[in-house]
C-alpha cells in the first residue's frame, strides 16, 4: 500500500504542569500567596480569580515559548536521514521509522522532547487517524495528527493486503510521516555514500557534555569575556560537539553574555 502524501495538522495544544524544579517552586509560592489572600475576608473574590487566571496564562505562555526555542534548537542539530528502505511497488527509496528514530531520538530527547503515539477516529472512511503527542519538559505539549488510508489497496488500486494488515501498515506509515514532519527532517533518498546524511556517532554527546553546557550557560551571566575564557579553557571535544550539533545554543549564549555588559551583538 502506498498512501498519498498526508497533511499533518496541529489539532490541539495544552500546557502541562511544569517539570522543572524551579518552575514548581515558583508556582507553589504563588499558590501559597493566593491561599493567604483567599483567607483574607477583605480581598475581592473576583479580583483573586482574575489574578489566578493571569498567572496561569503567564505560565502557559512561558512554557510555549520554551517549547518553541527547544524545537528550533533541536532542528538546528538535525541533518538529512539516509533512505534505508525501498518500496518495491513504486521503486522508490525512503527512510524507515527505525532509521528516523535512531537518528532523531538522541537529539530531540536531549532538548527535552518526548513523543507518544495513539490512534483516533478519522472522519474519512477506511482511514486511520494516527496521533502524536509531542511534549517538552518546560510544560507545553502539542498534538499532531494524520489520516492514513487503510483500505488495503496498492499503488495500482488492487487489493494487496487484508484489512488487519492494512490498518497496521497505515499506523506505521502515519508514525513515520509524523516523526519526519514534526521536526521538518529531510530524507536523503540519493545518499552519496553517506556524505550528506547524518552519522549517528556524530550526534552522541561526549560524556560530561550536558553538565559542561549548563556550566557554560551559567558563565554567560558574567559577561562575554568570561564566556570566551571559559570556551578557550574547555575540552576541545565539547566545543566541537556544540559547534556541530548545537550552533544555535552557542550563538544564544554569546548574545546573552554580550548583553550583560551592554552590548547587543
Amino acid at each position: 500500500m502506498t498512501p498519498a502524501e498526508p497533511t499533518v495538522e496541529v489539532v490541539r495544544t495544552m500546557t502541562l504542569t511544569p517539570a522543572e524544579p524551579a518552575a514548581l517552586v515558583t508556582t507553589t509560592d504563588v499558590l501559597s500567596s493566593f491561599e493567604r489572600l483567599a483567607r483574607d475576608p477583605k480581598v475581592n473574590v473576583d479580583k483573586l480569580e482574575r489574578l489566578m487566571l493571569m498567572h496561569e496564562r503567564i505560565v502557559a505562555r512561558d512554557a510555549e515559548a520554551q517549547f518553541n526555542v527547544a524545537m528550533a534548537s533541536a532542528q538546528q542539530a538535525m541533518r538529512p536521514v539516509a533512505a534505508d528502505a525501498t518500496n518495491p511497488q513504486t521503486r522508490s527509496k525512503y527512510a524507515s521509522y527505525a532509521a528516523l528514530d535512531n537518528a532523531l531520538r538522541p537529539i530531540y530527547t536531549r532538548h527535552g522532547f518526548g513523543l507518544s503515539f495513539d490512534t483516533g477516529e478519522s472522519p474519512m472512511p477506511e482511514h486511520v487517524r494516527v496521533l502524536c503527542y509531542a511534549s517538552q519538559n518546560g510544560g507545553h505539549a502539542r498534538t499532531y495528527h494524520v489520516d492514513m488510508p487503510a483500505d488495503g489497496k496498492g499503488a495500482k488500486g488492487g487489493d494487496v493486503m487484508t484489512k488487519t494488515h492494512a490498518v497496521g501498515a497505515a499506523m506505521s506509515y502515519g508514525m513515520r510521516y509524523l516523526l519526519k514532519m514534526i521536526f521538518n527532517v529531510a530524507v536523503g533518498e540519493d545518499d552519496r555514500d553517506g556524505n550528506d546524511v547524518i552519522d549517528q556517532r556524530q550526534t552522541e554527546a561526549p560524556e560530561g557534555y550536558d553538565r559542561w553546557r549548563d556550566d557554560l550557560a551559567a558563565v554567560a551571566d558574567n559577561g562575554l569575556g568570561a564566556l570566551q575564557d571559559a570556551w578557550r579553557q574547555s575540552r576541545k571535544v565539547f566545543c566541537e560537539h556544540m559547534s556541530k550539533t548545537e550552533p544555535g545554543t552557542w550563538n544564544a549564549l554569546k548574545t546573552k553574555a554580550a548583553k550583560v555588559r551592554g552590548v547587543t551583538s
